[in-house]
């Protein structure tokens, strides 16, 4: 895929969790954005003709034996660079300031004071005394601290911008030659006004024009789908979920029918998610989509297992054989267009330099298999998922498409623990819609809690209904809050909402009679239970 014809910043990831959202913010900031590992080739990364670097931060000491480096081309460029934590202290050592080892880790919020207030980077900062008035806060010069080792003697012709209490070189840069380091994450959501940091160094400092909105990805990509289309047919798995959804809607309005769409029900939906998919692609949109009833093979792969890897290996190898098998009822086909999103190829080039630390296994359905000779189109594998779905909303999608929860590839088989039987589903089914509902209506479902859902519990407990006594299953409720879904916490849900949602699901849930609120973070625990 060609990339895109925008002012680029290349973000150097050196292993830091928060590298992802470096990467939003300076998207955020309507500049366009790559993230590659640190050790990825010159010639890949200058390809981009960049317009400046952000150096990530990482779990190294620059003192370490096989510490990662800083390549030689990111200075030679004469372009401005910002390192960010590691990257700082990178910078620093590199430029021959001096870094101070540390065998203890500052970790928290700080108090952030500007030195230089006319230096670029915190151009519009507000200060403490302004901060009541123009953000109704004081926590406004709040940063968020993360590092062991910390910046000593800066290199020569650089001098100090800012400073916490615990770090008297918290902000450094040598304007002249535009290298700007700071010891603190302004990527986090806890720096108050990192996004400022983030925006005047793309913007202000290297110069990029903040034209990556969604309207002109839109323009873009089909103008490019239609010259790598040309007259030949392409196929889509489409799942009903917002990048899936996104791409058909791209595709189709590219090259019209020369799009057809394989939706396959494998019965591990959401309530009404198989009929949704189908008024809204089929009936309101009118693209050609042939929806395979694909119910009870899956049921009889599904029956008896228990373990949870085994029923996503089960899912994904009948999914593909299901896919292969109907895709060839359709003659001939080079083209496959997928869903795939920016995060998807990160992890890959994480995974093929190894740089960053695994933090999670992926719950989604396995790749199509290599034999089946696809040319792949992905429309979308620049884009953060925040940025598909505007991509949605400018293309007018339904709400209920671009703000559906997040949902597995292997679908309720993961979140129904023990045996899949048909009943079982549709118990865990009425319970999700209950609690999302009630999210619904309490308003709480689009930006307070990222991502909702229930989960079918093996265990049965005694209860009271009537004047009987029952034995059955129970149903726990989770619900989080997250900005990148690398880390996430629950969310505080009103007690009342909760009330609520646990009388109803107890009431209209068949083999029901008890709930439960997971209030676990994450880390340690993961979202998802399976």
């Amino acid at each position: 895929m060609n990339m895109p014809k925008h002012d680029t910043i290349i973000i150097l990831d050196y292993g830091s969790q928060y590298s992802r959202l470096i990467a939003r913010r300076v998207r955020e900031a309507n500049v366009y954005c790559e993230l590659y590992p640190w050790s990825a080739s010159p010639e890949k990364i200058m390809g981009h003709e960049p317009k400046g670097f952000i150096l990530s931060g990482g779990p190294n000491s620059v003192y370490d034996k096989d510490a990662p480096l800083l390549p030689k081309y990111v200075l030679e460029s004469g372009l401005p660079v910002l390192g960010i934590c590691y990257g700082m202290q990178l910078l620093c050592h590199s430029l021959g300031g001096k870094v101070a080892f540390s065998n203890r880790h500052e970790y928290g919020p700080a108090e952030l004071d500007i030195d230089e207030t006319r230096n670029d980077l915190f151009h519009g900062w507000i200060s403490k005394e302004q901060s009541d008035l123009q953000i109704g806060s004081r926590d406004a010069g709040r940063v968020w601290m993360s590092h062991g080792d910390k910046v000593e003697t800066l290199p020569p012709h650089f001098k100090a911008i800012a400073h916490t209490r615990n770090s008297p070189l918290a902000a450094a840069s040598d304007e002249d030659r535009g290298l700007y380091m700071v010891q603190f994450h302004p990527e986090v959501a806890h720096t108050i006004q990192g996004r400022l940091i983030i925006s005047n160094f793309v913007i202000l400092i290297c110069g990029c024009k903040a034209d990556w909105t969604s309207e002109i990805f839109i323009k873009e990509e089909i103008s490019e789908l239609r010259e790598k289309i040309g007259n030949e047919r392409i196929l889509l798995a489409l799942s009903g979920g917002v990048d899936s959804s996104v791409v058909a809607t791209l595709v189709h309005r590219a090259v019209g029918s020369q799009l057809t769409c394989l939706f396959v029900d494998h019965g591990l939906l959401r309530q009404g998610e198989a009929e949704q998919v189908l008024r809204t692609f089929q009936k309101e949109q009118g693209m050609q989509l042939v929806a395979i009833n694909a119910v009870e093979e899956f049921m009889e792969a599904l029956s008896g297992v228990l373990d949870p890897e085994e029923k996503r290996r089960i899912i994904g190898q009948l999914f593909i054989r299901i896919f292969e098998r109907e895709a060839k009822k359709l003659g001939e086909i080079r083209l496959l267009a997928q869903g795939t999103i920016y995060p998807d190829v990160i992890e890959s080039a994480s995974r093929d330099q190894s740089v960053a630390h695994t933090i999670k296994t992926h719950h989604n359905v396995g790749g199509l298999p290599e034999n089946m000779k696809f040319e792949l189109i992905e429309p979308l594998r620049f884009l953060f998922k925040d940025e598909v779905r505007r991509v949605g909303e400018s293309l007018q999608l339904p709400p209920e498409i671009i703000w559906r929860q997040p949902f597995p590839g292997p679908g309720l088989a993961i979140r129904c623990l023990g045996e899949i039987t048909w009943d079982r589903l549709e118990s865990l089914r009425a319970a999700d819609a209950i609690f999302i509902d009630e999210l619904a209506q309490a308003d709480l479902l689009r930006h307070e809690t990222q991502q909702a859902f229930a989960i079918l519990l093996p265990v049965r407990s005694v209860g009271v209904m009537g004047d009987g006594r029952t034995y059955k299953e129970v149903i726990a409720l989770r619900a989080v809050t997250t900005d990148d879904f690398m880390t996430a916490d629950w969310a505080r849900l009103p007690a009342e909402l909760l009330a609520r949602a646990s009388r109803r699901i107890v009431n209209e849930v068949p083999g029901v009679n008890r709930v439960v609120f997971d209030i676990t973070s994450k880390p340690p625990g993961t979202i998802e239970w399976e």
